[in-house]
């Protein structure tokens, strides 16, 4: 990290220039990486004790660190001006005032072996000293700027000598002019309750067991009449308080949650105090990609690009297995081969896991990025077990099974008359070829478009790379369902994440497939090219999977939907291998399951965020937040069915608005 002197951080500030740097002695971290009219302080993050002291200190280690407030500092890692106490309050208390910021007695404990000398205690005084000069330059050029400040004042209390029941979240007002900031100060306490930590009921209250009477708030008060500062003392939930062991997923949520809080209460005070008509969350966050993101992220994507999951799991002796089992339907169980994994599973997961994640500060990014880690590690256990018994246990690791809500929906959806009659398949692979080349001229998107005798599918995209299946045959409806869903969303989805900063968006995120599908069945839907056949087909790939997971063999099924569903013995082979390739392969129920899922978010809402890249409905609002910031682009291309929708089949319509 940059080491600056006082003078120099100084300097930075006064010309609004970002930066991120500690003090030459390591008292003090500060990090700006964007001005914005709020600043979070954690002046009794620090542990640190200047060597000269220690020997001098009665206190061992742990002592000091029960009563320091550890972790702090992360609580507010994710906005963007920030600043950091590194020493302990046991050398100077930032929050008393300079001529007794050095205990002599601390909570009913001698500190020192013998009483500090005039020139030890005159640096840890300097170091208070400038610490207040730099807050003082930082508010004044903020109130400067905007008019206003917000300071939240992030501290933690110790609760199990405290014999009353005391909240998680103490707001202390009483050096704050509460007639001026009621309405700021209620709206805190509000945003406080609503946290949500696992197996911890929240509580937030005002002045009940701190009064906020710390200094930094009584100099604030005394020094800037523009300035609201919010002292809010964490009760230590967050670690065991005796034995100094921190609880990581509490942790982790405390950050995402302030994150949440403190950026939306500042977006609503900043719009309420200043001539600013409309601000959210994200307006108040920093608008640069974080360099520690940029590195993760192309770490990341140089060990797993080129991972395609499909490309492996796809059998290699389809069209000959295919032969040999409609040959004896009711004896032969087809032994598919497969391309030999060329990475080692081992190596790839050591990598994975040495990747810095703790490095990204931003709490939201950090969780997306720890979930990308732990989904291709099961992606790599999937592949790896491919053929043998475990790759059905990974396959419901990486992709689940259908539910009781899924199958239902593939039920009724299957209990539909057709009341169109059959269209002839009168188009080939190459008709198909020349329609999708046509479509990509259309939306202007260069690509390789390839027929392809290896495929289960009709079709497939690869990267920039479409591959078409040469035995299959087409209508009319069917195949321009097919370009709407391949080459509208598939295609247009590769397409948008090559232009993004984050390469991860190229990998894809989890949850994607279920996302991806579900995208691309509803452009079908709104392009008018979505019969019922079509809907039976997902529904019939629901069943499969079930009963694959139930332990039914190939044939079973196969004889199932063509004795049931009187499938053609091509489409019933077709859904079955699908199901059963790989050792058994649930990812099918999930294109049913993504379309109910896409159908709720278009009604609900803007879908433009979730065709940046291969993304997945659980990070929208990260994406949406991340585009407000600018650190994504919006997409450079959209589906055209989903800009200029053209269904009009009322039945489907009605079915589509029955699946729950």
């Amino acid at each position: 990290m940059l080491q600056l002197t006082e003078t120099e951080v100084l300097e930075k500030i006064r010309h609004g220039v970002p930066f991120e740097a500690q003090l030459t002695d390591g008292s003090l971290t500060i990090r700006i990486s964007e001005y914005q009219p709020y600043i979070a302080t954690a002046i009794h993050h620090g542990h640190r004790l200047r060597g000269d002291l220690i020997p001098k200190c009665r206190l061992n280690e742990d002592e000091r660190y029960f009563e320091e407030d550890p972790f702090t500092g992360d609580f507010i890692s994710s906005l963007p001006v920030v600043i950091q106490g590194e020493d302990s309050r046991y050398e100077y208390d930032l929050n008393r005032p300079q001529e007794s910021c050095i205990y002599e007695d601390a909570w009913g404990k001698k500190v020192w072996m013998e009483k500090l000398t005039e020139a030890e205690q005159s640096i840890s005084r300097a170091k208070h000293a400038c610490y207040y000069r730099i807050l003082s330059c930082l508010i004044d050029t903020l109130e400067s700027r905007f008019g206003l400040c917000l300071m939240y004042d992030i501290h933690s209390y110790n609760y199990q000598r405290i014999e009353k029941n005391a909240p998680v979240f103490n707001l202390g007002t009483k050096q704050v002019n509460t007639r001026k900031w009621h309405k700021e100060l209620n709206q805190l306490i509000t945003r406080l309750e609503e946290i949500v930590l696992p197996n911890i009921e929240i509580s937030a209250k005002a002045n009940d067991v701190f009064k906020g009477m710390g200094y930094q708030a009584t100099f604030v008060r005394d020094n800037f009449s523009n300035t609201l500062i919010m002292p809010i003392e964490v009760k230590k939930i967050y670690m065991d308080e005796g034995r100094g062991e921190s609880f990581p997923l509490v942790i982790e949520k405390l950050k995402e949650a302030m994150k949440t809080v403190l950026t939306e209460h500042a977006a609503e005070t900043i719009t309420r105090r200043t001539k600013v008509k409309r601000m959210s969350s994200s307006d108040v966050l920093a608008s640069a990609l974080p360099r520690e993101v940029i590195k993760l992220d192309r770490q990341l994507y140089s060990i797993a690009r080129g991972i395609n999951t499909l490309s492996y799991i796809n059998p290699l002796n389809l069209k000959q297995e295919k032969r040999r089992f409609l040959l004896k339907p009711h004896e032969y169980q087809p032994r598919f081969t497969y391309r030999q994994l060329d990475i080692d599973p081992y190596k790839f997961r050591e990598k994975l896991y040495r990747l810095p994640v703790e490095d990204i500060r931003d709490a939201d990014i950090q969780k997306m990025y720890r979930k990308v880690i732990d989904q291709l590690a099961v992606r790599i256990d999937l592949l790896t077990s491919i053929g043998h018994d475990e790759f059905f246990y990974n396959s419901l690791r990486y992709y689940g099974q259908p539910d009781e809500k899924d199958i239902a929906n593939a039920n009724f959806i299957l209990h539909a008359s057709e009341y169109e009659e059959p269209v002839s398949e009168s188009l080939n692979a190459e008709d198909a070829i020349a329609a999708f080349h046509e479509a990509a001229r259309d939306y202007n998107i260069p690509c390789k478009i390839i027929g392809s005798k290896k495929l289960i599918a009709r079709a497939m995209v690869s990267g920039r790379s479409i591959k078409i299946n040469k035995n299959s045959r087409f209508s009319a409806k069917d195949l321009n369902a097919l370009i709407h869903h391949e080459l509208g969303v598939h295609l247009v989805t590769s397409v948008n994440a090559d232009k993004q900063p984050l390469k991860v968006l190229k990998l894809g995120l989890p949850g994607n497939t279920h996302t991806q599908e579900g995208l691309a069945i509803l452009c079908e839907h709104l392009s008018g090219s979505f019969p019922l056949h079509r809907l039976k087909t997902l529904a019939l790939r629901v069943l499969a999977v079930e009963q694959m997971v139930k332990g039914e063999n190939f044939g079973d099924t196969f004889n199932k939907l063509k004795a049931e569903y009187q499938l053609s013995q091509d489409d019933a082979f077709t859904i079955t291998a699908r199901a059963y390739r790989g050792g058994g392969f649930t990812k099918d129920y999930l294109y049913l399951k993504g379309l109910r899922d896409a159908l709720m978010h278009y009604k609900e809402e803007d879908l433009t965020s979730l065709f940046v890249g291969k993304t997945g409905f659980e990070f929208k609002p990260l994406l949406d937040e991340l585009i407000a910031r600018e650190i994504l682009r919006k997409p450079a291309f959209m589906p055209k069915a989903l800009i200029k929708p053209e269904f009009d089949d009322p039945i489907i319509d009605f079915m589509l608005r029955c699946i729950k």
